[in-house]
Parts: structure tokens; C-alpha cells; sequence
């Protein structure tokens, strides 16, 4: 079902990570000395609660540069499906990937402001036995995960990562430096050159605000250093006075939105938000990121990409990128066509690959509302499958992630877990390299496991990458991150 890859996709996989666990064995290094200063880190461990895994990943600097470059590809594809496809009609996008009549409204609103869409996004990758494979890109400033270089720095405290990331010439990318560099970037659309700190409202839906307050204060006190004033909020502590937004007493010159589209589902949520998207239709104030930027990390988005009945929109370069990159994925109708591009009844088909396939809404995010099929019997299945016909729900293929080797917990020996690699993408112009930001690790014991994520049991893990890029015939080059 998979279709073929082209052979600039099989990137040798790094061996660091063997090569480090060699070096962890003769130095007799225990796994809870490779993590005790990062459980120490209190901004680190509001956001984790300790679940750390006790080594990180590593890239190479091939695997960083194709992941870099085919995240940016897609990327911008996602952006341009509704030039590609909808003749321009960003509702009639909105409307196919089951949007609300509320939401597209919303999004199509967004699209009409004198304000670009920033460009941030959090990918989900499995590593596959032919490469690294795109689950979702998640494109919208609601990213969790912003304080993974956190745990790089903490863990660079042990001499034996330390003098291995050393010896190897070892970066890693600072995810929220990245974010800050972006954030300035719109603050300056809206601000008088006063030499003042920007001000900026993190402003997320009252019900989620509830849970993720903490994590809200710690990315304030993270801003703070970089002489940003953050205010941890939701949207009913936002009001108007005269032509500006306030927080807490102060005029706000930036909206970074942790409240999704998805959330606004009603005509009465729409005018809960209404006087902060006016403000921003407006130019009054700064919006991070734009309403529409989760049309385009919807997983119905990728759907349209995927399928193989719209190759005609795209060039034989950005078609080879989807080929090797994108797992095949459909929206839930009765016909449908395989990964050969020949017509199929899907729901039969659905039944018949139970195994290897799971069903996923396009709207919800955090894996809420997905069945992966081989968790499943095969009665539920077909019920799930009838729910789901002609609804906001994908089938895509299952990616079975190759195993990676650990340190084991007790010490013991090794352990095999399977990864979700939550790589981060800014744009280079802002952040300079090729916008890798950064990659935030989630790992899992279960080999059968739907999804690899915090609520289903995973543990962290930071990221290094080799900064030589040298390819077959020998040419070098860089793309070292600072790691400061």
C-alpha cells in the first residue's frame, strides 16, 4: 500500500545513538544520572512531570536536511491548496475538511487581514523502514513542547553527554529561541520603534486555561528573559478600551493564541472571540498565529495531498516529496483510490486492511477521537467506519515506527521504544539555517501503540544532530545550530 520510494529517501539512519550507549557502558553511567538534573530543572518539569527518558536522540545531518527540506515542502503545499484546488476559495477549503459554518467563516475572516500566516509548526514523524514519515503538521503557535532545549541543557551537565556531543561536534537547536525570533517579528508590525518591551497576551480558551495555566507561566517566565512581558490568559480576561486590547491593565500589542478554531464551534463562541478577530482584522493588534493556520494542519488537509486524484495540481518534485514523505491517507467516502492510484469501494477496503489502518478525525487534536484499527475488533471497526462516512474523519495507513534502543530503566542493559519525533519548523528567513527549530522526542515500550503521546503513557526526550553535512561526493558543509 505504501508507494514506492525514491532512493533519495533512504538516508542511512545514525549510528550515534549506538555509538553513544557504548560510551554510557564504559563509563558506567546510570540511567538516572543522565536525567537527574533535568528532573531538577523546575521549568522543564512543569511541563513533563518527571517522565524523561534517560538518553536523547540523535540525526544526522542528512536526516536533519531532508526532514528540514520536506517538512518546508509540504508546508507550503498545505498553504497553497486553496489556490491549488479551490480556485482561492479558502471557504469552500474549510468546508471540505468539515468545518463548522462558524469556523470557515472564522478562517476566511483571517485570510482577508493585511497580516501574513506565520509560519510555525510542530511535525509528528514515525522513522519507518524506508525513512521518516509525516503523521501530521501540526501548523498553528498552539505547539506544546516549546521547552525541549531545556532538557538538553540539563543534560549536557553529565560529562558523558557533554564530552560525547563534544567529540562529535553535536548542536542542538534552541525551539524557543526560534519561537521568540518569530514572536519579535510580529511584535514589530505593531509597535512604535519606543525601545519598550513588547507586551503579549498567551491567550488560551477558558476551559483549557484551566489545565494549562502552568505551562502558560513558564513560557511568561521564559519570554521574560528575553524582554518580552507575557500574560498568561484566556479570552474572556481580553477587553476593549477605546482602540486597544487589554490584559490585566495593559495595552497588548501581540494575541499569541493558544485557543484552536476547533473550540470555536458556535455562533455564541464566535462572538466570545469576536472583539479580538475585529482588533485583528483591524491592524490594532498582532495575532500569533493567524485564525486560519490550523485549516492548513488539518489532517484533511493532508488527505487532499495525499490523494492521488489531485497529483495534476502539483509538479513532478513537490509529487515525489508526497510520494516518500506522506503515509497514504483518504477522507472516510465511498470510493476512494489506493496508494496505485485505482478506484476502490473504501469502506470494504477499510475492513478488509483493518490492521493497517487507523481513523482519525480532521478536526481534534492530542489524539483525542482516534481508533487505530488493529486495537479494535473487527465489529467495532465497521461500526466506527459507518460513523465516520462522509463525516471530518481520514483513514491513513499505519507506520509502524522501527524500534530505537535505550538505556533500560534499572539499568540492566538496553530497552526498545518507539518514537514519535515532534520536529519544530520556522521560517529561515526569520531564524536563519534551513528552519529546523528544534525536535521534541516522545517514546513509547508498547510496539503496538496508536499513538505515541503524553496521554497515552509516553516519556520525552530531547534531540542532538550531527552539523557536518557531507554528502556522497564528499562535499561538506554546515548547518549548525547555536546552541546558546
Amino acid at each position: 500500500m505504501t508507494p514506492q520510494l525514491p532512493t533519495t529517501a533512504r538516508v542511512p539512519r545514525s549510528g550515534l545513538g549506538a555509538e553513544y550507549l557504548d560510551v554510557l557502558k564504559r563509563r558506567g553511567a546510570e540511567p538516572g544520572e543522565l536525567i537527574e538534573h533535568v528532573v531538577a530543572d523546575d521549568l522543564v518539569t512543569v511541563a513533563y512531570q518527571g517522565r524523561f527518558l534517560a538518553a536523547p536522540v540523535f540525526l544526522s545531518a542528512h536526516e536533519r536536511a531532508l526532514v528540514a527540506a520536506d517538512l518546508h515542502q509540504v508546508h507550503r503545499l498545505l498553504t497553497e491548496l486553496p489556490e491549488r484546488l479551490f480556485g482561492g476559495d479558502v471557504a469552500a477549503m474549510a468546508r471540505a475538511v468539515g468545518m463548522t459554518d462558524t469556523q470557515t467563516d472564522i478562517v476566511r475572516r483571517a485570510t482577508t487581514a493585511d497580516a501574513p500566516l506565520v509560519p510555525l509548526a510542530r511535525s509528528d514523524l514515525y522513522r519507518g523502514a524506508d525513512g521518516f514519515k509525516l503523521l501530521e503538521l501540526n501548523i498553528t503557535s498552539a505547539l506544546g513542547g516549546f521547552e525541549n532545549a531545556g532538557i538538553n541543557r540539563a543534560m549536557l551537565a553529565h560529562p558523558a553527554l557533554s564530552d560525547f556531543v563534544a567529540e562529535r561536534k553535536l548542536a542542538y537547536a534552541d525551539t524557543f529561541a526560534g519561537i521568540t525570533r518569530t514572536l519579535r517579528a510580529e511584535c514589530a508590525r505593531h509597535m512604535e520603534p519606543q525601545g519598550r518591551r513588547p507586551v503579549v497576551a498567551l491567550v488560551d480558551w477558558p476551559e483549557s486555561f484551566k489545565s494549562y495555566e502552568p505551562r502558560l507561566k513558564v513560557m511568561a517566565a521564559l519570554f521574560d528573559r528575553e524582554g518580552i512581558d507575557a500574560v498568561p490568559c484566556h479570552v474572556g480576561q481580553i477587553s476593549e478600551n477605546g482602540d486597544r486590547l487589554e490584559v490585566a491593565g495593559r495595552a497588548v500589542d501581540v494575541l499569541y493564541r493558544f485557543f484552536l478554531v476547533e473550540e470555536i464551534a458556535t455562533p455564541a463562541d464566535a462572538a466570545f472571540v469576536e472583539p479580538l478577530l475585529r482588533a485583528f482584522e483591524e491592524g490594532r493588534v498582532g495575532m500569533f498565529s493567524r485564525l486560519d493556520a490550523e485549516l492548513y494542519g488539518n489532517k484533511g488537509a493532508l488527505a487532499m495531498l495525499s490523494d492521488d486524484r489531485n497529483r495534476h495540481a502539483f509538479t513532478a518534485e513537490e509529487r515525489a516529496c508526497v510520494d516518500r514523505f506522506l503515509p497514504w491517507t483518504r477522507h472516510v467516502r465511498a470510493t476512494a483510490t489506493d496508494a496505485g492510484g485505482r478506484e476502490l469501494d473504501l469502506l470494504p477496503y477499510a475492513e478488509a486492511h483493518r490492521e493497517d489502518l487507523i481513523l482519525k478525525p480532521t478536526l481534534l487534536h492530542g489524539g483525542s477521537g482516534i481508533v487505530p484499527g488493529w486495537t479494535v475488533g473487527s465489529e467495532e471497526w465497521r461500526a466506527r467506519l459507518a460513523e465516520a462516512l462522509d463525516g471530518p474523519y481520514v483513514l491513513q495507513e499505519r507506520i509502524k515506527p522501527v524500534p530505537e534502543v535505550f538505556p533500560a530503566d534499572d539499568g540492566s542493559g538496553t530497552q526498545e521504544l518507539f518514537l514519535n519525533w515532534g520536529v519544530f519548523l520556522t521560517d529561515p528567513r526569520v531564524t536563519g539555517g534551513d528552519g529546523y527549530n528544534g525536535c521534541l522526542v516522545r517514546g513509547s515500550t508498547d510496539p503496538e501503540v496508536g499513538v505515541v503521546s503524553m496521554n497515552g503513557g509516553a516519556r520525552v526526550a530531547c534531540s542532538f544532530y550531527e552539523t557536518d553535512l557531507t554528502d556522497e561526493a564528499g562535499s561538506t558543509g554546515s548547518n549548525a545550530a547555536d546552541p546558546a
